[in-house]
């Protein structure tokens, strides 16, 4: 043990600002560090005291980790003294839980979330605020929102025995009035979210370009700016060429370059530094990543990042691992316990319910059938089949990723659905059949055993 110690101190000498002398990115934490990432966490109430069948063999594995990151996608308070209120634009969903939330996420073994989603604003600033008290109460470390950008995009930090760990996040998910700004001149910064945002263009043939170019050309008012290229603009939509029809982003420069930025600050003061993104594009409907997100994910990495944890599709996407580091494109869901109430009348009128007839929980049975805006309704079991992902380091390398495959109660009544426990051996197995499936175009190989997946470096 004196040796082992003694060689950790040497390693750490030898790095300055959490970079080694020679120039390379340093991951620094002892043999055995473990990190839990797990996906959206939607949740309305405290679940550790309750008799959910199987929880207690997922929440042991929450609770084996050094890190246990999940993201924070509800507002916790008590609307018995809640000043805020339901606001007119929010992300598909009024999510709201009870204030016992916190405790019971700290008693699952979360020590680690993010805070930067489209649900984040649901209840305006006050919820925002009162969400982060309590899980500042709770001590659960949490990253992506503040009362201005600088803070929102900051790193946060989390003391662990076998390291201090960075956790920085940000949304390419969000309502457009939830992105933070910074300050300018006698204006205040704005609180929010620490957003990435996407410039979204839909890829046509060459053919249907032409057919869009004379659309447009026949416009009333319409006027040529300059030569024709391979894109036009038709009513505010972005189309170009391609070989077939598709969704195609461009992030911005200006919001990469700022995550880029806290990304390297935060490694440069931890020994290990994750990097998350609440991203549903192109849409809950897709097993692949956005087109633009694989070469952002190695610039993460690139910069100094020792994991990139993507959520926010709701179903799970490939793994990737890149430089001895892992990319998980989606981790799906991880709790889908959906007893939200109350709902803003809002959410009544969308779905055409009556609040003085149809209760809140009809209107939430509709809209997760129906979806919202242009994404899927949540029926389809596939949303309620995912994985626990456990990311084990030996001398300062990945070695092990184990995942352990997890059902939600699809066919549950609504009370009892949505809690996961671990899936039977042969969902278990073709739950990680998908997931090879979704990684083979990573050259990730995952061995399956006894039901649990294990990717070996």
């Amino acid at each position: 043990m004196e040796s082992q110690s003694h060689e950790e101190s040497d390693h750490r000498d030898d790095q300055v600002g959490g970079y080694d002398v020679d120039g390379s990115i340093a991951t620094n934490v002892a043999d055995g560090f473990t990190m839990v990432a797990v996906g959206d966490l939607i949740v309305s109430r405290a679940l550790t005291k309750g008799r959910e069948p199987g929880f207690g063999a997922v929440v042991d594995i929450l609770n084996s980790a050094d890190v246990t990151f999940g993201n924070m996608e509800t507002n916790i308070f008590d609307i018995r003294c809640f000043r805020g209120s339901p606001q007119a634009e929010y992300g598909g969903a009024y999510h709201v839980s009870l204030p016992e939330l916190g405790p019971d996420l700290r008693a699952m073994g979360f020590n680690m979330m993010s805070y930067a989603n489209n649900h984040t604003f649901d209840w305006g600033l006050e919820g925002m605020r009162e969400t982060c008290r309590v899980l500042d109460q709770c001590g659960i470390v949490y990253a992506g929102i503040g009362e201005n950008l600088a803070q929102a995009g900051a790193a946060r930090f989390l003391e662990t025995p076998r390291g201090r760990v960075a956790l920085v996040s940000f949304a390419s998910t969000f309502t457009p009035m939830s992105r933070a700004c910074n300050p300018s001149g006698e204006a205040p910064g704005r609180p929010g979210v620490n957003a990435l945002r996407l410039a979204e263009s839909i890829v046509v043939t060459s053919e249907m370009l032409e057919s869009l170019r004379k659309i447009r050309d026949s416009l009333p008012n319409y006027r040529c700016d300059g030569a024709e290229s391979d894109r036009i603009v038709v009513s505010g939509v972005t189309y170009k060429a391609g070989e077939k029809a598709a969704y195609s982003y461009e992030a911005s420069p200006t919001d990469v370059d700022n995550i880029m930025r806290n990304l390297r600050r935060g490694k440069q003061f931890s020994d290990f530094c994750i990097a998350t993104n609440h991203g549903h594009e192109p849409g809950n409907w897709s097993q692949e990543p956005a087109d633009y997100e694989r070469a952002f994910a190695h610039r993460l990495i690139d910069a100094g990042a020792d994991a990139y944890i993507v959520h926010g599709p709701h179903q799970l996407r490939g793994i990737e691992i890149y430089k001895g580091r892992p990319i998980f494109y989606s981790v799906g869901n991880f709790l889908m316990d959906d007893l939200r109430t109350p709902v803003g009348a809002d959410m009544f009128d969308a779905y055409d319910k009556d609040p003085g007839t149809d209760t809140d929980a009809e209107v939430t049975v509709a809209e997760m059938a129906t979806g919202y805006e242009t994404a899927p309704g949540f029926t389809d079991p596939v949303f309620y089949e995912s994985i626990v992902t456990v990311s084990r380091f030996e001398q300062n390398q990945l070695a092990e990723v184990r995942l352990y495959p997890i059902e939600l109660g699809h066919s549950k009544r609504l009370a009892n659905r949505g809690i996961p426990r671990l899936a039977p051996l042969p969902q278990a197995k073709s739950i990680l059949e998908r997931l090879q499936k979704l990684s083979k175009p990573f050259e990730t190989q995952i061995i399956i055993e006894n039901g649990v997946g294990v990717i070996r470096l």
